[in-house]
């Protein structure tokens, strides 16, 4: 539960729409995402309009899988009588930490129509372990010692 106090100035309350400015652009700017799952493969798909693949710095690490670039484009159209140019920078990461049985060494992504796609399967289930009977050995009395 989260209470807020009532401020008796008017300064704080000014204040409070910039409270959480700085989050919310971050998720504004971060490229969107979906995962997904079924019986063998994680699924991850992330939308990078005009990124070239070779600006995609994909990396695992501590079953932390994370995505960074950066978007570089820039179009310029002229006419007779007017000009426009429009550019577009900007890095951007995600990260997605992965489920126990995820096999992020064998992880596979590729890219298609500005969306990248990753596919980390899972692992194989560990087989169930037989019971094994344990032989309770008989020592010998005291007494025949």
């Amino acid at each position: 539960m989260v209470e807020k106090t009532e401020h008796s100035s008017l300064w704080p309350s000014l204040y409070d729409p910039f409270r959480t400015f700085g989050s919310r652009l971050a998720e504004w700017l971060n490229p969107a995402s979906e995962a997904s799952s079924s019986d063998e493969t994680y699924d991850i798909a992330i939308e990078l309009p005009g990124v070239s693949e070779d600006d995609i710095d994909l990396t695992l690490r501590e079953n932390v899988l994370s995505i960074s670039g950066e978007k570089r484009s820039q179009e310029e159209k002229k006419g007779d009588t007017w000009y426009f140019s429009e550019r577009q920078y900007g890095a951007f990461r995600r990260s997605f930490r992965l489920p126990e049985d995820a096999e992020g060494s064998k992880a596979a992504a590729h890219m298609a129509d500005g969306i990248l796609h990753i596919s980390v399967p899972k692992k194989a289930p560990a087989p169930k372990a037989e019971d094994t009977r344990i032989q309770i050995k008989r020592h010998k009395p005291i007494e025949d010692r």
